[in-house]
């Protein structure tokens, strides 16, 4: 499968992005502001729901070929950054991303808002930023994982 690359500059192409970064791995360290740049970027081990989905029913969850991606993420025009439910000086933290959504500051046409990615346990980022303009990319191959993440509601 050719490395996945995404830009989003409104909430259906974030949509998207976040759909593909469901279930990420991310290290605490490898996450940056960088504030001259206006900024905020992160390396992440994301899931690879669209191989996932390709998988045969026959075969069962068990056993299966998943694969992980090893992915960077790019926000532009960030202007603050806040964190939540977890030290962002801990650099060894490793965090599960569930959502990436947008929330205007304004009204609704409004291109200024926050980023939130959300992750288990509570935590989270939020990114004051200008606009939308986030990039994902992958950065190299996938390799192999037998484990599929696992959500409460899945369980049934």
């Amino acid at each position: 499968m050719p490395d996945l690359k995404l830009i989003a500059f409104d909430t259906e192409d974030l949509d998207v992005v976040s759909a593909h970064l469901q279930d990420a791995v991310v290290r605490v360290g490898d996450m940056a502001f960088l504030p001259k740049e206006k900024r905020f970027v992160a390396v992440a081990n994301r899931f690879d729901w669209a191989n996932a989905a390709r998988l045969s029913p026959a075969k069962g969850r068990e056993g299966s070929q998943f694969e992980r991606r090893r992915s960077g993420i790019r926000f532009e025009r960030v202007n603050a950054v806040r964190f939540q439910g977890f030290d962002f000086e801990d650099k060894r933290t490793t965090l599960s991303l569930l959502a990436v959504t947008f929330e205007p500051t304004g009204g609704t046409d409004d291109p200024e808002g926050d980023v939130t990615l959300t992750f288990s346990g509570g935590a989270a980022i939020r990114l004051g930023v200008e606009c939308l303009e986030i990039e994902l990319k992958d950065l190299g191959a996938a390799w192999a994982t037998k484990r599929s993440p696992e959500h409460p509601e899945d369980a049934s």
